[in-house]
Order: structure tokens, then sequence, then C-alpha cells
């Protein structure tokens, strides 16, 4: 089945681009979330009038990456966590509790778009990624200190 995607969906494409999904995809998940609209020939006409709109919207969308890009890249957050022997951390850090101490600094991303290589489990300083936007990475820097 194609779809015209109304919004920038991950590992999918992007707005405005028209992809072939199987049609559960499209009918259980794209469609009734408004991420896109199925691909007729009367929507393709219509998506030829709206291809401004969506442009203005992807710049618009971008522009907001970059926004929060700017202030995730000026903020180091600074976590107390209790460790051990070896500063080796009891638990872990984990791109949940990122997200929350992002939330409370005043940045609100979803935890999915933290990217971490693997769990934090030791004292010191470390580097996140932040997958603000396709075209958009953030690096979020993170101290862990003990407590």
């Amino acid at each position: 089945m194609k779809v015209i995607l109304k919004e920038n969906v991950e590992h999918l494409g992007n707005i405005g681009d028209i992809v072939k999904v199987a049609p559960g995809y499209a009918r259980n998940f794209l469609l009734p979330k408004g991420f896109a609209i199925e691909a007729t020939e009367k929507n393709a006409k219509a998506l030829e009038h709206a291809k401004r709109h969506l442009e203005y919207k992807k710049n618009k969308v971008l522009e907001a990456a970059k926004l929060v890009a700017a202030k995730i890249e000026g903020l180091t957050l600074a976590i107390a966590h209790q460790a051990g022997a070896d500063d080796k951390l009891f638990g872990a850090v984990t791109n949940i509790e990122l997200a929350e101490q992002l939330k409370a600094n005043g940045v609100e991303v979803d935890r999915k778009r933290i990217v971490l290589a693997e769990p934090i489990k030791h004292l010191g300083e470390f580097a996140a990624a932040v997958k603000l936007h396709p075209e958009v990475v953030a690096t979020l820097k993170v101290v862990i200190t003990k407590a």
C-alpha cells in the first residue's frame, strides 16, 4: 500500500515522501495517528498543492529541533549515584533517568531519542547522543558523581 507521509517517521521517511508500506502498518498505525494519508490520485494532486505547506512545516520542525539541540548542548547533567568499590555504580544510569533529568532542567525529550551506547555503570563524564530530528543530533554531557 502506498501512503504519503504527513510527519517524519523514523526508518520510513520524511514529510511529503510517498512510501510503500504493509497494508496493516498503514491501516493500524500510520493512518489513525495522522502520520500519513493514502496515496490515491486525488491525494497525490492535493499533495502537489500542499507541498509548499509541508516544506514550511518541515523547516519549522527543523528550526525547533535546532533550538532544542542548542539548549541540550549547553547543559551538563550532574547526577549523584551510590557507588561501591572501584567507582562502580549500584545499578546503572539509563536513558529514562537522563530524560527525567532533562525534563527537570526544562527540556522535554522522549526517552527513546536519547541514545547511549550502553548504560552508564561507572563514575565519570559521559556523552549521550540525542536524536531530535533526522538531520539534528545533539550531544548531552553527563557527569556521574558519588552520592
